[in-house]
């Protein structure tokens, strides 16, 4: 094995996932190599010994292939410059690199580890700027133990700050005592990650502990899939598949007695239903319960806004001079409204929702009755406001979120001071996101819900808009008529007749032409049309990149959203400068971006979009607008954002653009399915464009089924169901 002594030069590529790593090597004034391997996460300015052997790549030549890799600190002014400016310290950039180096010379290191307040003598070195980088230095200090101990176990460096930021100064106690704390611990590990440090660190594959985590990743892994139970053998199954375990009496036996375990700790319920056990953690149970509860409690609970019926009925039959008539269905969802505790009102693009609601105001203003409009997402409040005229805002605005205890202000006991809440884009909420809307409701409170039914689901777990649907215990009214100025939309007609399981038509007299389909067989020319569309018909449409947005069904594969993220970044944000890559991705200034978690922290959650304003490699931050709000991100904290050129048609509910673009190829048959369809579809404000195959559309349009979700909310809204 040969041995290399040098500096690191710069990185030609860094895969902080798995700590592989390609970079220039000075071994002296000079020579420079290329050195690939899997290293600790180096920084520039680093000096490195490395054992390993030389290499001929076919098309980048000789490289030295390293499988050992040693770090010591820079001693040379150089050295100190690259090291200090590579931005891993934060408050020190290139500039202020320069300026230490060049006041204190080899000896910065030794101020900076001790006797920081002499950075003080430094022009232009402030106390804010010195604090700063104590703490930077010291967590540097503190996260290089951290990434030595996981090298030591074989597992990546990459989510050492994250470690160290969760637990600090007890992060090696956390690990040792149990590394499976990490998968539901810290946003980001997997169970994998957790697992192979676990198995390194001594915990054999059959342990007691491996399983009961197998298991309680395995239940909260089914929300991912919208589920809140598994019926006990598919968990048990599952936990095998994920344990790679034999199917043999002895590990049966260690999951029935972990099963047990988790049982007696309360950590888990089961319920019996038709026969079948199911599986759910106890939070799951208690959410969805609680949730039945308080809807019946609502209900029960008597009306206290007394309204003349007579006088709101003869309004809304005789509609005011230049003032838009009501149908039927129109005016007997109002009278729902005004006269239940809960209701929800339905209807797809064109029927009439926000003419109804608009009505509805009025007649609430004319009571003087108080009331809050809300939407799960940003781009659904902004629209609700847009179309009555009335300020809405998110759901998680509305209860207002405190750090400082990591809940909702308004809750059972401080709730919502308001006689009335009309909530859109009611599909869109999950079971979470509900518990904590209804506990803050108080009983004489109205809650109206108002969506499209048949849209997808809600990304997070749950079913709840169906399931208090279907359980028949609040009024639903559903629109159904489609008035002319939607009828005059090919977008419009087509998401009907797609939705009733009916063909597209392309050729529709009197009809604005604002729906076209691009035949296209090979998903690898999806480039070619997407250039030509962005550079050339959206402007003849009048429509700017901006306002654009592609929706596909899956994330990989040619026509998925992270290839055609990379190639839209390609040729509508080309420039170099202010970039910073992070997991893989790039960023650059005036990306635009999505955020893909609940940040409580920061008020913004999963399915935002924004704009990258600013980035800054010296304080290691980018500055993020969404609506108008700009949001800081630490460069550790990245891996909440991707690109979001484009994004899953799941992510694009509760929003609207003007214009959509939707590939759909045979190669997505897992997802095809109608109501995926009808969503992407309803997306389009102005102009949708579908291309792919026309097969795939069929296969979309005829599969019905959808997936169904496993949830008791149904259950416990129509019958005496409980756990055990």
């Amino acid at each position: 094995m040969e041995e290399l002594i040098g500096t690191v030069n710069k990185f030609l590529f860094q895969n902080s996932e798995n700590g592989f790593c390609v970079f220039v090597l000075q071994l002296n004034q000079k020579e420079t190599t290329i050195v690939k391997g899997y290293t600790p996460a180096l920084q520039v300015g680093q000096q490195v010994e490395l054992k390993g052997a030389w290499i001929m790549h076919p098309k980048f030549g000789k490289q030295f292939e390293a499988e050992n890799c040693a770090v010591s600190l820079p001693t040379t002014i150089v050295g100190l410059k690259r090291y200090l400016g590579s931005g891993m310290i934060k408050g020190i950039g290139k500039a202020y690199a320069e300026k230490l180096v060049n006041y204190f010379g080899v000896t910065v290191l030794e101020i900076i580890e001790k006797s920081p307040e002499r950075l003080r003598e430094v022009p232009g070195v402030g106390a804010k700027r010195v604090s700063t980088i104590i703490e930077a230095w010291s967590d540097q200090r503190e996260i290089a133990n951290i990434m030595v101990f996981l090298q030591e176990k074989g597992a990546s460096t990459n989510f050492a700050t994250k470690i160290y930021k969760k637990y600090g100064d007890s992060s090696i106690a956390v690990l040792t005592e149990n590394p499976y704390r990490l998968a539901e611990d810290i946003w980001g590990v997997g169970f994998k990650l957790a697992d192979s440090l676990a198995q390194n660190m001594g915990f054999t594959k059959e342990s007691l502990q491996r399983i009961t985590a197998g298991i309680l990743f395995t239940l909260n892994q089914h929300t991912s899939n919208g589920h809140l139970y598994a019926k006990i053998d598919d968990l048990k199954n599952h936990t095998f598949k994920l344990l790679e375990l034999p199917f043999n009496e002895e590990v049966q036996g260690t999951i029935t007695q972990a099963l047990h375990k988790l049982y007696e700790q309360e950590k888990i319920k089961l319920i019996t239903h038709n026969n079948e056990h199911f599986i759910t953690l106890s939070a799951f149970y208690y959410t969805e319960k609680a949730v039945a509860n308080k809807i019946k409690s609502l209900t029960e609970y008597p009306p206290q806004h007394i309204f003349n019926i007579d006088k709101v009925y003869q309004q809304l039959r005789v509609p005011k001079e230049h003032e838009i008539g009501l149908n039927e269905a129109q005016q007997t969802g109002i009278m729902s409204c005004i006269q239940n505790k809960i209701s929800v009102i339905t209807g797809g693009p064109g029927t009439g929702k926000t003419t109804m609601i608009k009505k509805l105001l009025e007649i609430l203003d004319e009571h003087k009755i108080i009331y809050r409009l809300a939407a799960p997402t940003g781009r659904a409040a902004k629209r609700m406001t847009e179309g009555t005229g009335r300020y809405a805002v998110t759901l998680h605005r509305l209860l207002e979120f405190n750090a400082a205890t990591m809940g909702f202000v308004h809750n059972e006991t401080n709730a919502l001071k308001l006689q009335f809440l009309i909530i859109d884009e009611a599909s869109m909420i999950d079971i979470f996101l509900a518990h904590s809307l209804l506990k803050a409701l108080a009983l004489p409170a109205h809650v109206i819900f108002i969506g499209d039914i048949d849209q997808l689901p809600s990304v997070g777990a749950g079913n709840f808009l169906n399931d208090l649907i279907t359980s028949e215990v609040v009024p639903t009214v559903r629109l159904k008529y489609i008035f002319r100025q939607a009828q005059n939309s090919l977008i419009a007609y087509n998401a009907h007749r797609i939705n009733t399981g009916e063909f597209p038509a392309f050729d529709v007299p009197n009809t604005i032409q604002d729906y076209i389909f691009i035949k296209e067989d090979n998903p690898e020319n999806i480039q070619i049309h997407l250039k030509q569309i962005f550079q050339a018909r959206l402007a003849r449409c009048g429509i700017k990149p901006d306002q654009v947005m592609v929706l596909s069904p899956m994330h990989k594969g040619a026509a998925g959203t992270q290839a055609i993220n990379f190639y839209l970044q390609s040729i509508l944000n080309p420039h170099k400068t202010n970039e910073i890559s992070r997991m893989g991705t790039t960023f650059k200034v005036g990306d635009k971006v999505m955020q893909i978690r609940n940040n409580y922290d920061k008020n913004v959650f999963n399915g935002d979009i924004g704009i990258i304003e600013s980035i800054d490699t010296e304080e290691k931050q980018v500055k993020v607008v969404y609506f108008e709000i700009p949001i800081m991100y630490e460069f550790l904290e990245l891996d909440e954002l991707v690109l979001a050129y484009s994004i899953s048609i799941h992510k694009s509910q509760g929003s609207e653009f003007d214009a959509v673009i939707i590939p759909l190829f045979t190669q997505h048959f897992t997802l095809l399915q109608r109501n995926l369809i009808y969503t992407a579809i309803t997306r389009a404000k102005r102009f949708c464009i579908v291309i792919g195959q026309m097969r795939a559309l069929a296969m979309a349009i005829k599969n019905n089924s959808g997936t169904k979700r496993t949830t008791f909310l149904h259950e416990f809204l129509t019958t005496d169901l409980e756990c055990r």
